[in-house]
Parts: C-alpha cells; sequence; structure tokens
C-alpha cells in the first residue's frame, strides 16, 4: 500500500479509536464495541510491525481497494468458499457489464462534431470515465467528460459511476463549465473518503466549434490542428482533492479538420519489458503524424502504436481514449 494511503488510514483508525473510547466511557463496555475497538488495535499494532494488509492466511497482499473500504480487514479472497467465490463473480462480471452501460453511443455526431472512444479497463471493471453528454436541442452545446479515479478495481468503479451520474446532473442544471467542476468537487468531497480523488478533463463544446476544458489536474489534452500538436495544460487540483477551490477554463476555438485528443494515464503510462514508458512524446509525434485520420482510424493507430511497444508486456492500468473531430 502506498505510504500516504497507510498514512489517511492511520489518521482514520486512530480517529475511530478515539470516537469508540468515548462512547464506551458514556454507555460502558458493550460486547461489540469492545470488540470493534480490539480490531482497530490490531489495526494499528500491523502497521506498527509492517503486517498490515497482509493475508494472514496465504501470507500474499491484500487489495488496496478492500483496505481503503476497510482498513480492519485481515484477509484476502482465500477464504471464500468455491461457492462464494463464484457468486463474487458473477457480481463482478454484472458490475461490469453496468458499466458499460453507462457508456455514451459510439461514433456520435452532434452540433458539427464528431467523437470517437476507446475504453480498456485493466481488469473487469474500471477506474475511468468517459461520457458525452448530446443536446436535445441541435443549437445547444455538447459537454464531454474523460477522467480517472485514483486506485483501480471495484472501489474505483463505484465512485466512477457516481461522478458520472453527479456531472450528468449537473450539466442539466446548465452551470458555466467551472461552476459545474467546483459543484461536484464539493459533493464529491463530501461523500468520499479522503484517501479518493479524481483527474478529469471536462469540457463544453459548442456548434461555432468553441470549446471551453477545464482540466482538472488529468493527463494535458492535445489540440491537433494543420500544422501543429499543442497541449492544453491543467487548470485546477483534481476533484476531491481539497473540499474548495477555484477551477478555471481553458477555451480554444477548432476549425474544420481539428482535432481535441483526451487520454488516461494507461496510454501514456503504458510500459515494454524493459520498464520504459509510452510517454508523452512519443504520443504526440504519432498524433503529428496521423492528424488527417478520422477519430476512429487515430484512435485505432494509438492502441496499435502502444502495443507494439509493449511487444506482450501485461497492461496494468486502466486506459480510455476520446477523440473529438470539428466537422464544419
Amino acid at each position: 500500500m502506498e505510504a500516504v494511503n497507510e498514512a489517511s488510514l492511520r489518521e482514520q483508525l486512530l480517529d475511530r479509536r478515539h470516537r469508540l473510547e468515548g462512547i464506551i466511557s458514556e454507555v460502558g463496555k458493550a460486547a461489540d464495541l469492545v470488540r470493534l475497538l480490539k480490531e482497530v488495535d490490531s489495526a494499528l499494532e500491523r502497521m506498527d510491525t509492517r503486517a498490515f494488509g497482509t493475508c494472514e492466511v496465504c501470507k500474499e497482499t491484500v487489495d488496496d481497494d478492500f483496505l481503503l473500504t476497510n482498513p480492519l480487514i485481515q484477509y484476502c479472497l482465500c477464504r471464500l468458499t468455491p461457492e462464494q467465490q463464484r457468486a463474487l463473480e458473477n457480481d463482478l462480471e454484472l458490475a461490469s457489464r453496468i458499466q458499460w452501460a453507462l457508456l455514451p453511443k459510439q461514433d456520435l455526431r452532434a452540433g458539427g462534431w464528431e467523437v470517437h472512444y476507446r475504453y480498456q479497463p485493466a481488469g473487469i471493471v474500471s477506474g475511468d470515465i468517459c461520457d458525452v453528454v448530446v443536446p436535445e436541442e441541435e443549437e445547444k452545446p455538447l459537454f464531454f467528460l474523460l477522467g480517472d479515479v485514483s486506485g483501480k478495481g471495484v472501489a474505483a468503479s463505484f465512485l466512477m459511476a457516481r461522478l458520472n451520474a453527479m456531472f450528468r446532473s449537473l450539466i442539466d442544471t446548465g452551470l458555466p463549465v467551472p461552476q459545474l467542476v467546483e459543484r461536484a468537487n464539493r459533493l464529491f468531497g463530501e461523500g468520499t473518503t479522503s484517501t479518493h480523488y479524481v483527474t478529469l478533463v471536462c469540457g463544453r463544446a459548442d456548434e461555432a466549434g468553441g470549446v471551453e476544458i477545464c482540466n482538472a489536474g488529468h493527463c494535458p489534452p492535445l489540440l491537433l490542428t494543420h500544422d501543429e500538436v499543442a497541449t492544453v495544460e491543467a487548470t485546477g487540483f483534481p476533484v476531491g482533492l481539497f473540499s474548495s477551490g477555484p477551477f478555471s477554463v481553458h477555451r480554444v476555438k477548432l476549425s474544420a479538420g481539428d482535432t481535441l485528443f483526451l487520454y488516461t494515464d494507461g496510454l501514456t503510462e503504458g510500459r515494454d519489458s524493459a520498464d520504459s514508458e509510452f510517454g508523452r512524446d512519443r504520443l504526440s509525434e504519432l498524433l503529428r503524424r496521423c492528424r488527417g485520420l478520422s477519430p476512429r482510424a487515430l484512435a485505432a493507430s494509438c492502441l496499435s502504436e502502444l502495443a507494439s511497444f509493449q511487444d506482450g508486456a501485461a497492461r496494468t492500468d486502466d486506459l480510455t481514449i476520446m477523440v473529438l473531430r470539428r466537422t464544419l
């Protein structure tokens, strides 16, 4: 487990211990309260002896997602019976189907824009966020969202679904992009543990080719024009990292044939067998060569180049690409 997560969990455990001691002093030593206090003390002791996060049965490392959800846990999935493991697998498969159902329609066309995306979870479920909201009225702007929840697996996928629904609801209120992200940041922080945050890009594209981009600590989007590949740097901190804070937007104007390329770090941080990163420079050079391709072909070229670079090396992170092309 990362040191920053363990430090945060230690604070949570100490706070839980303080609260339990206060309740016990008021109501007496009820059996359940005493048991909980012993479990908290045991977790703190495992931290002190560097045994925290190790399964007491098989001695393998417990998944960080499980520890973040329940820091008192002492076992991994090895204790499950075959029937329980099959039930868990069925639940995960259902969660995966639900997550795929949340994705937008593929190859959307609206208001002079064409959008194509690729969504590749590293496991059964993903912590990446990918959404496009097409207005019912043609003259209204199109909204797009791409992000990456800290961590992986089930916990990250739950937060992905929650944030996705939150943004869809906020978009309906008509808030400007900066206020939309500010509101989401506050709501997300109020209902999420302090160990989780989200890097994301939220944008608004109008029928005249204007785009407002709020980049909350995410990988810089790349703007492809006829003569260059430019980056759009961050305009704020990741969502959930701080309870409040201003977010601003970067405004660009796209002409016919220009493209906005969004991605999660599963692309640029993909590694080969020698542990070398694919990297942003390699990506920029590829996009410079292929910027005339359609959104679908451009995304396919990126994934093909990454697969060739990795040459069979295992992928360890979720990967999402979104390509927005101006068609008018």
